[in-house]
């Protein structure tokens, strides 16, 4: 049976310069990897479900396999709340799942196989001066405008 555990991987650097953290909710497996339960907040690269195998000394980690899920995270200066109740209903016909709420931000999870023009139909009307979108694991880290095309891979015809 799985066990569930929290772990701490490495999102960023504070506005100080100090590392950043996150507690992440987990699924321990057969064979010492972790699956994650929830796409994080702050940690880039990675969406609910994938399986990674994570150095807890270093909060680093390494993807062994992607779930297929894209991570939405939206930002708002105001309560977040009624931004929920506006992309809930929309996200859930993708087959998508809000995985954390708070009062500033909202962290979605929807599999690429709903298409990226479907997903960004949902989100880019809250695009304004109070709130905005991004996707988590899309872009890579280090520039955040190079695709990386993980999902070309499990979206190809067989």
């Amino acid at each position: 049976m799985e066990s569930l555990q929290a772990i701490e991987l490495f999102a960023g650097l504070k506005p100080d310069g100090h590392p950043m953290v996150e507690r992440l909710p987990v699924k321990m497996l057969p064979d010492n990897t972790l699956q994650l339960v929830r796409s994080p907040a702050f940690v880039k690269g990675l969406a609910s479900g994938d399986i990674i195998r994570a150095d807890p000394d270093k909060r680093e980690f390494e993807i062994i396999e992607h779930s297929g899920n894209l991570s939405v995270r939206v930002f708002s200066k105001d309560d977040a709340s009624q931004l929920a109740d506006q992309l809930n209903g929309p996200v859930a016909k993708l087959g998508g799942d809000l995985d954390m709420e708070t009062p500033r931000m909202l962290i979605y999870s929807i599999h690429v196989s709903c298409g990226f023009s479907a997903i960004e139909e949902v989100f880019n009307p809250i695009n304004s001066d109070t709130a905005m979108w991004q996707y988590g694991n899309v872009y890579d880290p280090a520039d955040g405008v190079t695709p990386l095309n993980w999902w070309q891979q499990l979206l190809k015809p067989e």
